[in-house]
């Protein structure tokens, strides 16, 4: 597989991951309404450096994975299991929270880059999802487990989540004050995307029994 074709599937992945708004995203908006589009950018790399060795070990997992069938059953059904909980919890459950503010005191911007290393390494949801995706794209050939293509597969991972949070930061201060991104409707959000990757897997496991 061409890494150029493999870098864009783990940049295009990773974009999707980091859409619903979340800590990272909405973080690195806030940091730059605050202290300027600077400090969210370096908040933002020091975020994507973590993700990158995240999607790294979520690679490696895959790769055991892919010769171990067996565990790649039992994980998709667990998956599913978890998928539905979260979909329950963000459409039916959680309730509106008023949103976290960033502390006001200014921070270096090697304290943000540290920040966003440590605000991501809080964030383990990657390491999983990667390592589904990173399956699902072996499974049909998209993906290899050599060296070029898993580290082709990781850099536009990271490029990805960038990319993503470059978008929160630069276009925040104009949808702020949208009706979708109330905390109501963030968690609409998130509960349709988790439904939605919970109805994927389920048609996996439906084809695959």
């Amino acid at each position: 597989m061409n890494i150029t074709v493999v870098f864009f599937l783990g940049l295009i992945f990773a974009l999707v991951g980091v859409i619903p708004p979340g800590l990272l995203n909405m973080t690195a908006a806030k940091i730059s309404l605050k202290e300027g589009h600077s400090r969210g950018i370096i908040f933002s790399v020091g975020a994507c450096v973590v993700v990158f060795l995240q999607t790294y070990i979520a690679a490696m997992f895959a790769r055991y994975l892919s010769n171990h069938q067996d565990v790649v059953d039992i994980l998709q059904r667990v998956a599913f299991v978890i998928f539905v909980l979260i979909s329950i919890y963000f459409l039916l459950i959680a309730k509106t929270n008023s949103k976290p503010d960033v502390e006001e005191n200014s921070k270096s911007k090697h304290s943000r880059f540290f920040q966003g290393m440590f605000m991501s390494a809080l964030n383990v949801f990657p390491i999983p999802y990667q390592a589904y995706m990173t399956v699902t794209l072996a499974s049909f050939d998209l993906l290899t487990f050599e060296r070029t293509s898993i580290i082709s597969y990781v850099s536009g991972a990271a490029m990805g989540t960038f990319v993503m949070l470059y978008v929160y930061i630069f276009f925040f201060d104009k949808i702020k004050n949208k009706k979708f991104t109330s905390q109501k409707n963030m968690n609409y959000i998130i509960g349709s995307i988790t439904g939605l990757i919970a109805g994927v897997t389920l048609i996996n496991i439906l084809m695959e029994a």
